[in-house]
């Protein structure tokens, strides 16, 4: 099989943030830049508390940093995080691949 070298934690906690689609979204916010708890809210209809915690969750994955500054906190994302889990789907990707190219060069073999 694929032999793994991330830590299963560390790809169980970004995965698991990868998995809310309003944390996706948080993610594709922060590509732009560095913004407020508040400008992250903005657009989504949940509250500022519930926006706080997903927050918590990609803070804790590592895929951001909160700093706080006086009463605003800005949020900055580390997309290095992300580069794990793809290469980790990468991998299986390719085991995959070889795989099916095996099968189809095996049904050609018996046509």
């Amino acid at each position: 099989m694929v032999e793994q070298s991330v830590d299963d934690h560390d790809l169980d906690a970004i995965f698991q943030a990868l998995a809310h689609p309003t944390r996706r979204a948080l993610l594709e916010q922060l590509a732009s830049g560095p913004a407020s708890v508040g400008e992250l809210a903005e657009p989504h209809d949940i509250s500022l508390a519930a926006v706080s915690k997903h927050l918590h969750v990609l803070e804790d994955a590592g895929l951001l940093e909160i700093e706080e500054d006086g009463r605003v906190r800005r949020c900055h994302l580390d997309a290095a995080p992300l580069s794990a889990a793809f290469g980790w789907l990468t991998r299986y990707r390719l085991f995959w691949e070889d795989r099916l190219d095996a099968l189809a060069t095996h049904l050609e073999n018996e046509t």
